[in-house]
């Protein structure tokens, strides 16, 4: 199976559709599937596409291009906040099974899977369709391979070590804030605070860092899953980060840094596995932020978050959703054969 996957990211619009693509694009590559990116972006994505096939250009403008890049595919995976349904159009009529994803029922969709894995994915009440199926919810999340398999996790009595993560880019500038507060009023504790290749804060934050700040640098998904395995609790932003950290088991206080999280945030409160500190531009946001990781220190607290992530995430099912697109392939191809041997009856 030939798959192209078209999505965006960069330094100035964050990585995290490039990320939660890369899950993907990891499941195919297990299943021996030949996959390749196409970022409508700019090169600050070489850090994290590293050993993958991809190139750079605005496919969601350049249709011919586009129209090259996808000819010869069996499966197109759009994942997109920009692309326009026109472009989703006519890319559903170009390939043999199209995969959008999907966080806020953005569009009125052409046929094709659509995939949609955050906690609130049922509450959008997506249209019924005979030209869609929809994969919803959480039972559909696909995970960096280093989350595939995840030792338990031992919730410690005391916290002794905090993680400090906001994406690729922490356009909001938060990371500095929450290393402010945290060495002020958590002096004794471990900093381990994570900075990508487009944060554009890294002299501010290095020059705050003290003896118990430890500064994680571009790390990879084995990376990420040992500075959560060493973490008590997380302070993060809304994104697909709050799945990982679900499923290793690290309570967070977690801040919306965008419109298109204010959902997945909500969600995920419910659980009882987060403690939301709403958006990141409200008013006394880091008082907001304290009270809310003061509630996590708690063992118990601790405990009850923990499990609570692991109920929603005990593991990834990426292979689920590659074996549901490989299942379209099937009816794809057997409607095809059964088309054209009736064609070649019909000319006798």
């Amino acid at each position: 199976m030939k798959i192209t996957i078209l999505t965006e990211g960069g330094a100035e619009i964050g990585f995290g559709h490039v990320t939660r693509c890369l899950s993907l694009c990891q499941a195919f590559a297990a299943r021996r599937h030949h996959t390749r990116f196409i970022v409508a972006g700019d090169a600050s994505v070489a850090g994290i596409l590293k050993n993958i096939n991809f190139e750079i250009f605005d496919w969601r403008k350049e249709e011919e291009r586009l129209m090259q890049a996808i000819d010869d595919v069996d499966v197109a995976l759009v994942d997109s906040y920009l692309a326009n349904e026109k472009v989703y159009e006519t890319i559903s009529a170009s390939v043999k099974v199209a995969v959008f994803l999907d966080d806020t029922r953005r569009l009125d969709y052409p046929p094709g899977l659509v995939l949609n894995w955050s906690i609130s994915a049922r509450d959008l009440e997506y249209p019924e369709k005979d030209s869609i199926n929809y994969l919803l919810g959480p039972a559909y999340v696909s995970l960096r391979n280093a989350f595939r398999e995840v030792p338990a996790k031992e919730i410690k009595e005391t916290v002794t070590d905090v993680l400090v993560t906001f994406g690729g880019d922490d356009s909001k500038n938060l990371t500095p804030k929450v290393q402010g507060f945290l060495t002020r009023d958590y002096p004794t504790l471990r900093k381990h605070i994570v900075i990508a290749g487009a944060f554009k804060n890294r002299a501010e934050i290095e020059a705050a860092a003290d003896n118990n700040t430890h500064l994680v640098f571009s790390p990879d998904d084995e990376g990420m899953k040992k500075v959560m395995l060493e973490s008590d609790i997380a302070i993060a932003s809304g994104g697909q980060t709050i799945y990982e950290l679900a499923r290793v088991g690290v309570p967070a206080v977690v801040i919306a840094v965008a419109d298109n999280q204010r959902n997945n945030v909500s969600g995920w409160e419910k659980t009882g596995f987060i403690e939301n500190a709403g958006f990141w531009n409200e008013e006394h946001l880091m008082n907001v932020v304290a009270e809310r990781f003061a509630k996590l220190t708690g063992f118990q607290s601790r405990r009850r978050a923990a499990a609570a992530g692991h109920n929603v995430i005990p593991c990834s099912e990426a292979d689920q959703v590659i074996k549901r697109i490989e299942d379209k392939l099937d009816v794809y191809n057997l409607f095809n054969c059964w088309r054209r041997r009736k064609k070649k009856k019909n000319k006798d």
